[in-house]
């Protein structure tokens, strides 16, 4: 089983409590996901993203998830997400007040290596989109679950590509001019205006 340290909670702690050695069960990941989304007032789109990304992550880096892993994976891709989708983006401060334990610099260094490690391929063409929303569709229905969302409009589509695009672009050129490091995408990405302070009660 490959692992990469940023993503292993025994280094890189969310919360006081140590991680849970065993597999979580889908209860488990719903409230964790429902947490980020609901506080951080995520799109559904933007969890469909945040699938891409993770199932990028996994084929790019060669690695596995683990019981001590799985939650900085997602929240990675999240950040990620949250960041080429919604045009009030959740900054990385904001995810220290949703997740107490974790600190800026922590969460800047895993949305770095989550980037080298996506080969800052940030890019969701509207095709891709379509492909992950009809197999979630898909899971839903043969599970009897309710899928809220709806298939992106084709003005939507052309909103996820030209935001990806852009965003790709931005850290390529970045890459290329030799700029190996920096502190998020909070700062290499004007295209969002900053939001209110999402803050768990």
């Amino acid at each position: 089983q490959r692992t990469i340290d940023i993503f292993d909670e025994r280094l890189h702690p969310l919360s006081k409590e140590p991680p849970e050695m065993r597999d979580p069960d889908h209860r488990t990941i719903y409230r964790f996901v429902r947490t980020l989304f609901n506080a951080a007032q995520l799109s559904a789109e933007c969890a469909i993203i945040t699938l891409v990304y993770l199932e990028r992550l996994l084929t790019y880096a060669e690695m596995d998830i683990s019981p001590c892993s799985w939650r900085r994976v997602v929240l990675g891709a999240v950040l990620l997400a949250s960041k080429v989708w919604d045009d009030q983006a959740v900054w990385n401060v904001d995810y220290c007040q949703i997740l107490k334990e974790i600190t800026v610099e922590d969460m800047n260094e895993l949305e770095r290596q989550f980037l080298e490690l996506l080969q800052f391929n940030i890019n969701v063409p509207a095709s891709v989109y379509a492909k992950y929303y009809f197999d979630l569709r898909t899971l839903a229905d043969h599970n009897e679950l309710a899928f809220p969302s709806e298939p992106l409009s084709k003005e939507r589509a052309q909103k996820l590509e030209a935001m990806s695009r852009v965003c790709e672009d931005k850290l390529g050129e970045l890459h290329r001019n030799g700029l190996k490091k920096w502190s998020s995408l909070d700062n290499v990405n004007n295209l969002s205006v900053r939001r209110s302070t999402a803050i768990l009660s």
